[in-house]
């Protein structure tokens, strides 16, 4: 590494970090979000939305809180992660509802947000939140760096995972030791190298200002030339590494990692990373070593979720954005025929993905743990992909599509739920965050309080499930528990709302009291006891008694009938 690095973790954020405002944004009560605004661009709820969004990594913060911390209820906490290395790794961000830091879904989530942020960056000028953006993504990437110390040592988790989920309480008592986990030459990780790579390269493009094409309003206002030079040394050393050493799946080296963020391949990381980098450097050779990466590992069959493991469905869209701004590279059509093939299958049929009754893209297996995750992705995908579409019907079709996501996510579901915390008096009262509980019984989270203690405002809850049935039950992890990169997907469609979109976010048409909790238990991997299929409330019961009975009338009729045409002799059932 160079003789700079030292002098970079001991400044931290000294590359001009863009200033804060003052006063500092501050969500609005819940009651806010069941007001209409006046309309016009910016939107004021989308760019409330925008900020809550953000607000929730704050509240997310591990190690040292700076002076302009907006979350009071929250303390200085884990500041001797690192010590058992020698190193200082205090800072970054609590993965979701418990403590542990992990760097394969940190870095997904850093690199979808700067590459959204690249693309409606200039939806974050306009509410006023890229200085935010930019406190956000510096407190992720200062400790990205922190934990690649040295050009083939690269830190992928901080904590033993099942002694932190035995602990519920708050930020002032988390067990000890928390353990370091690393991968290296001896012990590589092929995907967790690349995917740091893939955030450090992404971001280093959204702070150079480099700029994809004409179709998109371009990036955040925050550049800084001397950071996005940094971040690109740290994605050209990683990226290296992860090309270099011998293949593996970080768990492999590191099975501690492999319980909550098992990688499924590391074939996409590569291309993804190898990608971020051609834009950055310039360079053709690059992108044609992506084009060898998605042939040689067969991702053109991936039909699936993108999401933190899988970047596959990312890869024809990014293909084409970088072909349409540097033409030399490549051939922007054949990833248009790509691209389409792949949200055609959403949009018109045929993907492993269905539409519940209620709407929501939900993809049997990856959606029945945070369902919301994966139709986000897709929409997300679909807005940035809308520019580049072949002709006017699918830019429309898609476009509808993932609004259609969006507000189902925004409160236009079975359930009249915004299922972000705090957006609306009908958002989950009940996220599962052992930072925002105020509890510290894990053996009756439930109770413990009987009421959250804080408002978690900003965070994306794992949502509902295949019968868009939402309990908002704190035990329940799979429905409740916000995530890091639950959030990513939803920040850049908020982005874009406020640069294009006159009209409010679906719930602010929502009331409270207009939620009403399914009858019955949950079916997932956290409560087995609603498995017997979802339960009808009493008025269903009684409705669905009548149609039965009716259903039982019309048979023994048509019974009667059969046999009196029979007796007659006027019906031959053999003819």
């Amino acid at each position: 590494m160079r003789s700079f690095l030292p002098l970079l973790l001991a400044v931290g954020h000294a590359f001009a970090q863009v200033p804060l405002p003052q006063p500092p944004f501050m969500p609005q009560n819940a009651s806010a979000g069941a007001i209409p605004s006046a309309g016009g661009i910016p939107n004021s709820q989308w760019s409330s939305l925008l900020g809550n969004l953000l607000y929730f990594y704050e509240a997310q913060r591990s190690g040292k809180l700076p002076s302009t911390n907006r979350v009071k209820w929250r303390n200085d906490s884990a500041l001797t992660d690192g010590h058992d290395v020698k190193l200082d790794l205090t800072g970054g961000y609590y993965d979701a509802g418990d403590y542990i830091k992990c760097t394969f879904p940190l870095s997904a989530t850093v690199m979808s947000i700067c590459w959204g942020a690249t693309d409606f960056g200039k939806g974050y000028d306009l509410a006023n939140q890229s200085p935010y953006l930019d406190d956000m993504l510096r407190w992720s990437l200062d400790w990205l760096i922190k934990a690649h110390p040295s050009n083939n040592t690269l830190f992928v988790q901080i904590a033993d995972t099942n002694l932190t989920n035995s602990y519920w309480g708050g930020d002032q008592d988390i067990p000890e030791p928390r353990t370091s986990f690393q991968i290296n030459n001896t012990s590589p990780g092929t995907d967790a190298a690349a995917g740091a790579a893939a955030a450090f390269a992404a971001c280093s493009n959204l702070y150079a200002n480099r700029i994809f094409s004409g179709s998109y309003s371009g990036p955040a206002t925050i550049q800084n030339s001397t950071f996005a030079a940094t971040l690109l040394e740290h994605a050209q050393q990683l990226y290296n590494f992860a090309a270099s050493a011998p293949k593996a799946v970080y768990q492999q080296s590191v099975p501690e990692a492999g319980i909550a963020y098992a990688s499924s391949g590391y074939g996409d990381e590569l291309t993804i990373a190898a990608l971020f980098l051609s834009l950055a450097l310039n360079s053709t050779s690059m992108y044609q070593q992506a084009e060898s990466y998605y042939s040689q590992y067969n991702l053109s069959d991936y039909q699936g979720v993108f999401n933190w493991d899988s970047k596959t469905p990312g890869l024809p869209v990014l293909f084409a954005q970088i072909a349409q701004a540097n033409p030399k590279f490549g051939n922007i059509s054949n990833w248009q025929t790509v691209a389409e093939s792949y949200f055609d299958g959403i949009v018109y049929g045929g993907s492993p993905g269905y539409s519940t009754r209620g709407g929501l893209l939900y993809y049997s297996g990856d959606s029945d743990e945070a369902s919301l995750n994966p139709a986000l992705n897709a929409a997300m995908l679909l807005n940035r992909y809308v520019p580049l579409a072949s002709t006017q019907k699918k830019k429309q079709d898609y476009y509808n599509y993932a609004k259609g996501q969006v507000d189902y996510v925004l409160g236009k579901n079975p359930m009249s739920m915004p299922y972000i915390v705090g957006a609306n008096p009908n958002s989950p009262q009940n996220p599962h965050s052992a930072l925002s509980s105020g509890g510290n019984n894990i053996s009756d989270i439930n109770n413990s309080p009987p009421q959250e203690a804080y408002v978690l405002y900003g965070a994306v809850v794992g949502g509902p499930d295949k019968y868009d049935r939402f309990f908002d039950i704190r035990a329940d992890w799979p429905e409740t528990e916000p995530a890091l990169d639950y959030n990513a997907p939803i920040l850049t469609l908020a982005a874009m709302h406020v640069l294009n979109d006159t009209s409010d976010p679906f719930y602010t048409s929502l009331q409270a009291g207009t939620y009403q909790k399914p009858a019955g238990m949950p079916c997932d991997a956290a409560y087995t006891e609603g498995c017997g299929g979802p339960k009808l409330s009493q008025g269903g019961q009684i409705a669905l008694g009548a149609i039965i009975g009716l259903a039982g009338v019309v048979i023994f009729s048509l019974v009667g009938w059969w046999g009196w045409l029979s007796w007659r002799g006027d019906y031959d059932p053999c003819y």
